[in-house]
């Protein structure tokens, strides 16, 4: 498996959702084949039963997760700690600002969604209701949350179709993301495929900000982050 497909270097591996199903308002998000079917179909039961499953993100390159990266780098995104709250990353040293990105954002190069196998879901319908704005933080997901009937459903039904929650625990590393599935019987194929070693080189041919700080830590950062 080449480190293009591993890395989000490479779109050949993908197809457009709204080519499979029109009418599933996915039409800019990109999936494996396979995955992008398994979804659908997902999608179709979840509607069945009266709820709206809809992806906020899925593929993501390289350069998309560099652009997240270097604007929480730089102050131009926020960096949230444990309680959602934003960090003052100009009080962070180089180390410090390094690990409070990684707990919600992944290195460039390590992303899950660079496999065309992940995505990001919300109801968009319970949002548009409340007239919420998503995002991405736990307390959506909750019981009482605008996507907590679609979590309680996808807890019940998601692995019938193959997906998992790669990040439903903590261990120390990325925080927990209720809203991120991942279509296993394809992601577990790529993920022995990015190793430290392809890892490296991948970034020291990249402009990533921070760059050096992050290439001295590497072996810490895909112990504690890569999953």
């Amino acid at each position: 498996m080449n480190r293009q497909l591993v890395c989000g270097i490479s779109q050949d591996h993908l197809i457009n959702i709204g080519n499979l199903d029109p009418n599933n308002g996915s039409d800019r998000h990109h999936l494996q084949s396979e995955a992008a079917l398994a979804f659908i179909e997902m999608q179709q039961a979840a509607a069945k039963d009266g709820i709206d499953c809809q992806i906020l993100s899925s593929y993501r390159s390289f350069k998309q997760q560099q652009s997240i990266w270097d604007r929480k780098w730089i102050g131009q995104l926020p960096v949230l700690d444990n309680n959602d709250k934003a960090i003052d990353i100009s009080s962070l040293n180089n180390e410090e600002k390094l690990h409070a990105i990684l707990r919600w954002s992944a290195l460039p190069g390590t992303s899950r969604h660079h496999w065309g196998t992940d995505f990001d879901v919300v109801d968009r319908q319970n949002a548009l209701r409340y007239n919420h704005t998503i995002e991405l933080v736990a307390s959506e997901y909750e019981p009482k949350g605008v996507c907590g009937l679609l979590t309680l459903w996808l807890k019940e039904h998601a692995s019938h179709y193959g997906f998992e929650q790669p990040y439903a625990k903590d261990y120390g590393g990325i925080g927990i993301e209720p809203w991120h599935y991942s279509y296993l019987p394809l992601a577990e194929k790529i993920a022995p495929h990015l190793t430290e070693t392809l890892l490296t080189t991948t970034i020291e041919q990249s402009d990533i900000a921070g760059k050096m700080t992050v290439l001295k830590h590497l072996p810490t950062i895909f112990e504690r982050y890569y999953r």
